[in-house]
C-alpha cells in the first residue's frame, strides 16, 4: 500500500494501483496518437469509448483511499466517502477488508483489501510483531489481513496505533460512539463524470 502524508493526514492506496493505472492510461494514450496519425484529429471525435475506459481504471483504481487524519478516519470508495470520526469507532476489522465498526454499523474501504495467499505466504516475523494491542486475538494471534505487508494491515495498523494515541491522550471521549454520527457522502461529482462518459461511449459505438 503506497502512503503519503499531507499536513496532519496519512493517506494510503493500493500499491498496485499507480501500476495498473498507469499501464491502462499509456495505453489509452498510444491509441488515442496511433487513432490522430493515422486518421487524423477528427478520429478523436469517436474515442469516448477508450476516455470512458482511463476514466473507469482511474475511479475504481487510483480514486479510493484511506486518509487518516486528525479528527477521525475517511474512506474514500468509488461511490461514496465515509468519514469515521474517532469518537464513533469501536473496533477495526480486516477479514476481508478494513472495516471500521461503529454502532451505527460497518464501513469497508475499498482501497484496503485483505491479502490473497500470495501475499500472506510473502510474508515476514516483522509483519506480526510490534503491532497495537487491539489488533491481537486469544495467544496473540492475528488475521491474514492484519499483516503489515497487506494493503489493510498497513491501513489497519496506523489506525489502531493513532486510535491508541489519542485514547491515552484522553482526546476521545469514552462512551459516546452511539451519538456521535458518521458522514456517508455520495460521490455525485465522480458518478455524474461517468455516467456521462459511458453515455457518450453507447452513442458513439452505436453510430
Amino acid at each position: 500500500m503506497t502512503t503519503s502524508a499531507a499536513a496532519s493526514s496519512t493517506v494510503f492506496r493500493p500499491r498496485s494501483a499507480i501500476w495498473f493505472t498507469g499501464v491502462v492510461w499509456a495505453m489509452v494514450a498510444v491509441s488515442l496518437v496511433s487513432s490522430v496519425l493515422t486518421h487524423g484529429p477528427d478520429s478523436l471525435l469517436g474515442s469516448w469509448p477508450l476516455l470512458t475506459i482511463a476514466y473507469v481504471t482511474w475511479w475504481l483504481a487510483w480514486y479510493p483511499v484511506v486518509v487518516i487524519g486528525e479528527r477521525g478516519v475517511v474512506l474514500r470508495n468509488p461511490v461514496r466517502t465515509i468519514t469515521v470520526p474517532w469518537s464513533a469507532l469501536v473496533t477495526v476489522d480486516t477479514k476481508y477488508a478494513l472495516t471500521l465498526i461503529t454502532p451505527r454499523g460497518k464501513y469497508s474501504s475499498w482501497a484496503a483489501p485483505a491479502p490473497g495467499m500470495f501475499g500472506v505466504h510473502r510474508a515476514r516475523t516483522d509483519h506480526v510483531q510490534g503491532l497495537p494491542e487491539t489488533t491481537y486475538g486469544p495467544a496473540q494471534s492475528i488475521r491474514p489481513g492484519d499483516l503489515t505487508n497487506s494493503d489493510s494491515g498497513a491501513a489497519a495498523f496506523h489506525i489502531r496505533k493513532r486510535w491508541a494515541e489519542l485514547l491515552a491522550a484522553d482526546s476521545i471521549s469514552i462512551g459516546e460512539a452511539d451519538s456521535v454520527p458518521v458522514s456517508r457522502t455520495p460521490n455525485w461529482a465522480v458518478l455524474a463524470a461517468g455516467l456521462a462518459l459511458m453515455v457518450l461511449s453507447v452513442m458513439t459505438l452505436a453510430r
